[in-house]
């Protein structure tokens, strides 16, 4: 089934690490401007989480078709950037799902094997 959707999500900076982090972000964000400009994603969008207690702080929601993101994720500067950023960063990680007209797609999936 399709997905337009990487939802990608960090906690924290590890200590000692913030420098690195901030560097990073600057430098993950300039590269999803360039795969944007260059028609490779849609676009996304970036939310920092106000103070919550909770272990999810900040994510980056990166849209394209399916194929053009098996594409991103296939590429050796999308492995540099999630592995560099499980150097420096606590719970951080990469998930497809699904936004925007998919999700009544899969809404009716999860309906039509609904028990009766």
């Amino acid at each position: 089934m399709d997905r337009n959707a990487i939802f990608f999500a960090w906690n924290r900076s590890i200590p000692g690490r913030e420098q690195t982090s901030s560097q990073h972000f600057e430098e993950f964000v300039a590269y999803l401007t360039g795969q944007a400009q260059a028609g490779a994603i849609q676009g996304f969008d970036v939310m920092f989480l106000d103070t919550h207690g909770g272990d999810l702080n900040g994510f980056f929601i990166i849209k394209a078709d399916s194929a053009k993101l098996d594409a991103l994720q296939s590429t050796s500067d999308w492995l540099e950037h999630m592995t560099r950023a499980s150097l420096h960063l606590e719970g951080s990680g990469a998930v497809r799902g699904v936004t925007g007209d998919m999700v009544m797609e899969r809404m009716a999936l999860w309906n039509k094997h609904m028990p009766s």
